[in-house]
């Protein structure tokens, strides 16, 4: 597995995957209100890093945005669940961060958040109004 920075011949494949996995996952979600449109938006002035199979096929990617060290996105192909591309990205992400990291995590997602315990992270604090309560979690090795 290859981590690396997006380049925009990557975009089409990108969009898909976040499009793709939001639907097999999201179901707090309409699925009819998704579109491939949304990873552009999402994504806007933020750092971009995926992860590619020995025959170059995208597994996945994370979205960072890099001046307030945070993980905006992170998000696997619902066919490579599970293989370890989480992990790596995760790993590639924080590499390129200054501690603490933060992200924000739905709080119904319960196996997103189950997998960032499983790696490092903690819960810091619990936000938003009902039905769009989300957890912020942070990654600090020196704490």
């Amino acid at each position: 597995m290859n981590i690396r920075t997006a380049v925009v011949t990557d975009y089409p494949d990108l969009r898909n995957i976040y499009l793709e996995s939001r639907r097999a996952r999201f179901h707090w979600e309409h699925p009819e209100n998704m579109s491939l449109q949304d990873f552009d938006s999402d994504t806007v002035d933020e750092h971009i890093i995926v992860a590619e199979n020995e025959d170059g096929q995208l597994l996945g990617f994370a979205s960072l945005y890099l001046p307030d060290n945070f993980i905006h996105l992170l998000f696997i192909h619902p066919s490579f669940i599970g293989g370890g591309t989480g992990s790596r990205l995760l790993e590639a992400s924080i590499s390129l961060m200054h501690q603490p990291i933060r992200l924000k995590c739905v709080s119904d997602n319960h196996k997103a958040i189950g997998f960032y315990e499983r790696n490092g992270w903690k819960k810091v604090i619990e936000e938003g109004k009902p039905g769009e309560k989300y957890w912020v979690m942070e990654y600090d090795t020196n704490s």
